[in-house]
């Protein structure tokens, strides 16, 4: 007798994740999943994860509101899915116990069904408290342990025994759970490796409970690693729907259908109703614009271990910053190390976007210079226990970069303990702003922080990828979002039009906004440098001649190296930029007076703060850049006097 497999439609969180990095607006999106539910589809994810964030950070929607809008849609029966972190819930940082009860409370509250929680290190000391939480709150839990190959062998980890080890570790710690998850974020676990993982899981748990096995097709192995799972006994797999479907996302859901023809397993599923909800969601996404590398698999994914959902994430937010495609793969070179060496942890958020961020610091900074926060925090234990020891040369490093000893205690009870963290922190931030303090506000605040603030202001910037700003609808918060479209530099689009270029005879169509151009309907990332006047002494000549040389001299860009400082006339010294980013906050103040390493202001690049530091004694004459400005490399940010 054939085997009928469950499968859960990710296209409305990892599709899109995996695709735009969740910069899709709901109101576009919402007629394909009704059209999915008209075809009887029954099982969808529809947030947590990166998304929560992103529908703050870049969409300018309440996702507490976007929740419910699915509910409203899908009815009551339909089984409603988020993805949890554990302790870090949805959020990058680790949480206290107060938010992650607020977490299972408030999903439940609006509509959410099932939560599927993991901890990317698979420290299960992490997911007690937060599936005590998910349980208590009415909500079905899914446990997951994380899956992946490493691109460097660590020996006694990331293999079945490994694997065996953690669900055991789950068993004796009385964990309740409904189902259990086998997560691979980037697509790397080799087939055999699962087929004998859920081949023995199967004979820990029984029957009773349903396994369900999840990965991506970046590497291009994810359809044979199904087929090994179901072999191995899997009852349930991921996958997505087409245009967001295979490349960085799941195995679409019409592929699956037709390898299991002629198999002992089949898809209960009305396949010509999936098709008229692909077309629809075509026509929902028609305007937006889809990265190349979201579309191809890639190899090279194998030795890199880079999640489906954080690559266009990332690639989109180095894009937003004006960061070169080769710098990206220079940073994609250095993560096979920063893994090895940082303890093994699976590569899925959040410790994907350590490592992220680690290689980031080495490719820009020069290696191990600089420790991203979150990095350096992990291989001290704490964000958990790491899978084996981090490296003693990077435990030292990240030991002395943070001023922070290394930890083995609850990063629970830490957390409880942290008066920078928690309810009671976001309440008096709403307060200090005379915010209304609800739940959801309390929620927003504590795990997108200042962004949160800025979002439940009403002051954000709706930063999606769509080709036509004029057809981007206003929030359901009622923001505006006219603006939508982003270049470069993160704001409104400074190249706009359509014309026809000829080149040796050939018709080249192209249609431009911001720093993409739609050439022959193939969509290219370009982008326009301003010219370096400090470079060119016979254009400066030629500016002050004009009359405006003084101006000109002084909105010039500073260069692209990544010193801090440089002199200006009078003794004056600039403060430059180290790297690409976004403007957070100011620390110093112009008139106020700083010593040399004092730090003047925060940036934000690829989700990290750096602060940006004084160079040298003085007085801040005046800050060149404002709040919420990206900066290039090298860009003038203040005056020093």
């Amino acid at each position: 007798m054939k085997k009928k497999i469950d499968f859960m439609l990710t296209a409305f969180r990892d599709g899109f994740q995996s695709y735009f990095g969740s910069r899709v607006l709901s109101a576009d999106i919402m007629p394909a999943f009704e059209a999915a539910c008209d075809a009887g589809i029954k099982h969808f994810e529809v947030g947590g994860g990166a998304q929560f964030q992103s529908s703050v950070f870049y969409c300018n929607e309440n996702p507490f509101e976007v929740m419910g809008q699915y509910r409203t849609i899908g009815g009551p029966d339909i089984n409603l899915q988020t993805l949890s972190r554990g302790v870090n819930v949805v959020g990058l940082e680790s949480h206290p116990s107060d938010v992650i009860a607020m977490h299972a409370k408030l999903f439940k509250k609006h509509g959410i069904t099932t939560v599927r929680n993991f901890d990317a290190l698979n420290d299960v000391d992490n997911l007690i408290y937060s599936g005590k939480c998910i349980s208590l709150s009415g909500l079905k839990h899914e446990i997951c342990i994380t899956t992946m190959d490493m691109p460097v062998p660590i020996h006694g980890i990331h293999d079945k025994d490994f694997y065996i080890g953690i669900l055991k570790n789950i068993l004796d710690a009385g964990i309740e759970y409904d189902s259990l998850c086998f997560k691979d974020a980037a697509g790397t676990s080799r087939p055999s490796v699962i087929h004998e993982t859920i081949k023995e899981a199967r004979k820990i748990i029984g029957n009773d409970k349903k396994i369900v096995y999840h990965s991506h097709a970046s590497a291009g192995i994810c359809l044979a690693t199904y087929m090994a799972a179901l072999e191995g006994g899997a009852d349930q797999l991921d996958v997505s729907l087409s245009p967001v479907s295979g490349g960085t996302a799941q195995p679409d859901i019409v592929s699956l259908w037709h390898v299991l023809k002629g198999t002992d397993y089949y898809l209960d599923v009305d396949i010509e109703g999936v098709r008229k909800a692909q077309s629809v969601l075509k026509k929902c996404l028609e305007n937006y614009v889809f990265p190349v590398e979201a579309r191809k698999t890639d190899p090279d994914i194998l030795f890199c271990a880079m999640p489906g959902g954080a690559l266009t994430a990332n690639t989109n937010m180095m894009r937003d910053q004006g960061i070169d495609d080769a710098r990206y793969h220079k940073v994609l070179d250095k993560m096979s190390e920063v893994i090895s060496l940082g303890g093994g942890g699976t590569s899925v958020t959040p410790v994907s976007q350590f490592y992220f961020q680690q290689a980031f610091n080495n490719e820009f900074f020069g290696p191990w210079e600089r420790i991203a926060d979150g990095y350096g925090k992990m291989v001290l234990g704490y964000f958990g226990k790491t899978p084996v020891r981090a490296d003693e040369k990077i435990i030292n490093i990240a030991k002395d970069k943070l001023g922070i000893e290394p930890f083995t205690g609850s990063v629970l009870d830490y957390n409880d303990k942290d008066p920078s963290k928690g309810l009671k922190v976001a309440k008096e931030k709403l307060r200090e702003k005379k915010l209304p303090i609800t739940e959801e506000n309390l929620f927003i605040s504590a795990i997108c922080g200042e962004k949160g603030l800025t979002f439940i202001e009403r002051k954000s910037e709706v930063k999606v990828f769509k080709v036509e700003s004029k057809d981007i609808p206003a929030s359901p918060s009622g923001a505006a979002a006219s603006a939508a479209v982003p270049s470069g530099s993160g704001k409104k689009a400074p190249h706009k039009g359509e014309f026809v270029v000829t080149v040796n005879g050939k018709e080249f169509k192209i249609k431009m906004d911001g720093h993409k151009a739609m050439v022959n309907n193939e969509v290219v990332d370009f982008n326009v440098k301003d010219l370096d006047f400090s470079a060119l002494s016979s254009v400066k000549t030629s500016v002050k001649a004009a009359g405006t040389g003084a101006d000109a001299e002084k909105s010039a860009p500073q260069g692209s190296g990544a010193d801090s400082s440089a002199s200006g006339a009078g003794g004056d010294s600039v403060i430059k930029s180290p790297l690409p980013g976004t403007v957070l906050r100011f620390i110093a103040k112009p008139g106020s007076s700083v010593e040399k390493g004092s730090p003047v202001l925060v940036l934000e690049s690829m989700k990290m703060e750096t602060e940006i530091k004084a160079s040298s004694s003085g007085t801040i004459k005046s800050f060149l850049v404002n709040q919420g400005d990206q900066v290039a490399t090298g860009q003038a940010l203040a005056e020093l006097e």
